[in-house]
């Protein structure tokens, strides 16, 4: 799994390096990792092999012609770039990327399980801050639910 978060400093030449547990797990058929604009946040999205055949079993589940399906072929498949690792264990991002994101300096990389995701340090710390608020708010309404559940099982809860 893609764990924990660290902080890099792209070059001149837009290259950074990638931690080295990040290149162990994209090992596969080619010595680095698949990257994409995310869908779900403004930053890049990347991983190996297995998350390309995961995108890739999704959009295969759909019709051809559902207008969901060349969402994600646009913006995944259309998106995605093969970035292999140097002798240095660095990859090259694209300029498009760099652009979109506004990469410039300093970039967070982020591990999500199965994919990781590279922010710009300062946009990163905002949705850190924002995805943590809401990991709180859902987590006390799950467990209130869990716990209503609880109560009407035992036969405790009121009946209305």
């Amino acid at each position: 799994m893609f764990l924990s978060t660290f902080e890099k400093q792209l070059d001149a030449k837009r290259r950074i390096v990638v931690p080295q547990e990040f290149r162990a797990l994209a090992a596969g058929p080619f010595d680095g990792v698949f990257c994409f604009p995310s869908i779900e946040a403004d930053c890049i999205e990347g991983g190996g092999k297995a998350l390309f055949d995961r995108y890739n079993g999704v959009i295969e589940e759909l019709e051809f012609g559902d207008p969901l399906r060349s969402a994600l072929e646009t913006s995944v498949l259309g998106g995605m770039a093969k970035l292999s690792f140097d002798t240095a264990g660095r990859i090259t991002l694209p300029e498009s990327l760099c652009d979109l994101f506004g990469l410039t300096d300093w970039v967070t990389i982020v591990g999500l399980g199965d994919r990781f995701q590279i922010w710009e340090r300062e946009a990163f710390n905002a949705h850190r801050a924002a995805q943590r608020e809401l990991a709180r708010q859902g987590l006390a309404e799950l467990r209130a639910q869990q716990r209503a559940a609880r109560l009407a099982h035992s036969g405790q809860g009121s009946a209305g």
